[in-house]
């Protein structure tokens, strides 16, 4: 698997769709969307190395996260969180979150903390879900049954002259 983002610009959504597809290097596949199981024995490798791997035309399984707006100067984003666990014989889990008036970070951090406390809840990790993200990451950690979480996140401003604006994030699955 590998982890890649993009942003488009268009007066035409879907081109704008087109264009994010491009920016992330997937444009030239046929993208399934699958839900939110990780593998396992996943190996995350790069987004060169994954594009390397893939193919014109090739059905392509992803999970993506993808969020628009026509609203000049409105933010938007679009992230997957990634929660690997320590035994890599089992499976971990992919978030996608969407969302309007949050930074790369914010919506970033939401994201892997919602892969991380799906994969703590399978792994009857006790935790507060109302303690701080950060808190509760020590938390799994400390337990050793969570190995590590990420995320990949795209952040744009809506275009100002009110052009179609696309964020995409994704968790592509290679072979």
């Amino acid at each position: 698997m590998f982890l890649t983002k993009g942003v488009g610009v268009h007066k035409d959504k879907l081109a704008s769709f087109e264009l994010a597809l491009r920016s992330a290097g997937i444009e030239k596949c046929n993208l399934v969307y699958v839900s939110s199981i990780l593998p396992p024995n996943s190996k995350i490798i790069s987004k060169l190395d994954g594009l390397k791997l893939l193919n014109p035309g090739q059905i392509v399984y992803c999970v993506m996260a993808r969020n628009e707006t026509n609203e000049p100067n409105r933010l938007i984003s679009a992230a997957i969180g990634i929660a690997i666990p320590a035994d890599r014989n089992n499976y971990g889990y992919l978030s996608e979150q969407h969302a309007f008036g949050e930074t790369d970070e914010k919506s970033g951090d939401y994201a892997e903390d919602l892969a991380a406390t799906m994969l703590a809840t399978t792994l009857g990790i006790e935790f507060d879900p109302n303690t701080a993200w950060d808190e509760r990451k020590q938390i799994y950690k400390a337990s050793d049954n969570i190995f590590k979480t990420m995320n990949v996140c795209q952040s744009a401003i809506g275009n100002k002259n009110g052009l179609w604006t696309t964020t995409i994030a994704a968790a592509v699955f290679v072979e």
